[in-house]
């Protein structure tokens, strides 16, 4: 399977390059793919996305900076910001069951694998997805899947700001906040510092080598 650095790249951009890749690997033309990326600040609004998780209007967003663009991913309305590892597995979900739920739980399951490597214990939350620790959340995920290839896929906080999520509800969960590995950490931790551990992550939940 292969590993590709797309570097920082526009959320729309990204997605176009997802969709091809994803054709190309249900053709078998190209391996499954882990994608990293970083964005910048940009709302993106899920399949289940209910306006009233959006605080601010989209014009008062747009001077804040921050675009505001739908999706195809399950899920609400996200963050996605400089200093952010954004995680896209273009899997074939065929060759780990064809089972959605399953392939949630294991993405689940290479974020908490990444928060043992920086010492922190996290947890699942059902039924809400993703990674969390101390009552709030530090991976979110949301996938889509068309013929049995995934993508979109993780969010996971490193170091970016987390102030732009007062501005929404998180993945339309209002009791719960946000955090970052910095933040439970005490310890600046970059995109940089996440990339390598997150390969291993993958790479043992899914057994798996990445090239």
């Amino acid at each position: 399977m292969k590993l590709l650095d797309l570097g920082h790249r526009p959320y729309s951009e990204t997605t176009d390059f997802q969709k091809a890749l994803l054709e190309k690997v249900a053709d078998g033309t190209e391996p499954s793919t882990l994608l990293f990326v970083e964005h910048d600040p940009i709302l993106t609004l899920g399949a289940n996305f209910h306006q009233e998780n959006l605080l601010l209007s989209k014009l008062q967003y747009e001077a804040k900076g921050i675009q505001v663009e739908k999706t195809e991913r399950g899920g609400d309305v996200t963050f996605h910001g400089p200093g952010q590892l954004v995680v896209y597995p273009i899997f074939n979900v065929a060759d780990f069951g064809k089972d959605l739920h399953k392939w949630i739980r294991t993405l689940e399951e290479t974020m908490l694998e990444t928060m043992k490597a920086f010492d922190l214990e996290g947890y699942r939350f059902p039924p809400n997805t993703g990674a969390w620790i101390n009552d709030r959340k530090i991976a979110a995920i949301g996938i889509k899947v068309r013929r049995w290839v995934s993508m979109h896929g993780i969010a996971l906080n490193c170091d970016n700001d987390l102030d732009p999520f007062d501005l929404i509800v998180p993945c339309g969960i209002q009791s719960h906040g946000v955090t970052s590995l910095t933040q439970e950490t005490g310890t600046q931790i970059t995109i940089d510092d996440a990339k390598p551990v997150v390969v291993k992550a993958f790479e043992s939940v899914f057994g798996i080598q990445l090239n």
